[in-house]
């Protein structure tokens, strides 16, 4: 792809991406996509597993930070604490030739999630483990012969619990917001385009956007639509590391039905993520990223991490 035209995929990321909003419990939005940021098309196994941690401690209403203690128990309005987040997600990746290629996703979650619902004086405390929604998502980029442009398509299935319950504290037993469980409960629709190229020696470059649209609500409760829009940068200068850069944004509306959380929902957050890859060998190698918020908006009172950090583990056979 000449690099010219990168440019120009930025810049329809950056004019789409502010129409939508996102939820302030979405997680790491760290790609390591490998096929989408153009470094391998080759036909073949992959397998990436990713280790993300990420503190949801810092209570944010639009553009600013709140003060968890300036509020006084009990209130009308929920206040959340914290929500320590500990994820793994396994992909699987298999391109039969340099045309197609699918991803199985699976992700784990590990959620501690603090806090003082409306009219209680005490927190209440939820520990939710096991498996969240997978996805499966298909690829083409047989549009040139370079190859270094795709689409994506697929669908999140509803393989999440959406049953979790207070284990603790004032509300025991209460069943935990919607948007706080393992899966939304919902198949989505997954669409998007990505494409990759060269800024010059040594330097590679991607840009990627998916949109996902739940089909439906389960149990009073539908998830909004959403956009991941990612921009990245690497040097391959080096012989056994890579530096990157990348730029993150997560969108997404306001969740709809009887059991969402509609006031505290929806916003539009951007990070920042340097990482450095380890090249072991031509077919394993170990990256870790660190991702910093540069900008946030969120509807309502929302939690949100300070930073998180990203290590992986990717085998090609």
């Amino acid at each position: 792809m000449p690099y010219r035209s990168i440019p120009a995929l930025l810049a329809l990321l950056v004019a789409i991406v502010p129409a939508a909003q996102a939820c302030g419990a979405c997680g790491c939005t760290l790609n390591s996509d490998w096929a989408s940021q153009g470094y391998s098309v080759q036909p073949g196994f992959r397998l990436d597993l990713r280790f993300d941690y990420f503190n949801q401690d810092q209570l944010r209403s639009g553009t600013q930070s709140v003060d968890k203690g300036s509020f006084s128990f009990p209130n009308d309005q929920e206040i959340q604490q914290k929500t320590i987040n500990r994820n793994l997600t396994l992909t699987l990746d298999y391109t039969p030739n340099a045309d197609w290629g699918v991803a199985l996703v699976v992700p784990t979650y590990n959620r501690t999630h603090v806090t003082v619902v409306a009219g209680d004086t005490d927190p209440s405390f939820s520990q939710a483990n096991g498996l969240g929604d997978v996805r499966i998502l298909g690829r083409y980029q047989g549009f040139s012969g370079d190859h270094s442009f795709g689409v994506q398509f697929g669908v999140k299935l509803p393989t999440g619990g959406t049953t979790q319950t207070f284990n603790a504290g004032a509300e025991t037993g209460q069943p935990l917001d919607a948007g706080l469980q393992l899966g939304t409960g919902t198949t989505d629709l997954l669409l998007g385009f990505y494409a990759f190229g060269s800024l010059g020696m040594d330097w590679g470059c991607f840009g990627q956007m998916l949109f996902q649209k739940p089909l439906a609500e389960k149990n009073g409760f539908k998830p909004a639509d959403g956009v991941n829009a990612n921009f990245g940068v690497r040097y391959s200068g080096f012989a056994g590391v890579t530096p990157h850069l990348q730029l993150n944004v997560r969108a997404e509306g306001r969740e709809s039905g009887l059991n969402a959380d509609i006031p505290n929902s929806g916003a539009t957050l951007a990070y920042l993520s340097p990482g450095l890859t380890f090249n072991i060998s031509p077919s394993f190698q170990v990256y870790v990223f660190g991702q910093v918020p540069v900008a946030q908006r969120v509807n309502g009172l929302q939690l949100e991490p300070r930073s998180s950090v990203s290590v992986g583990l990717h085998f090609t056979f």
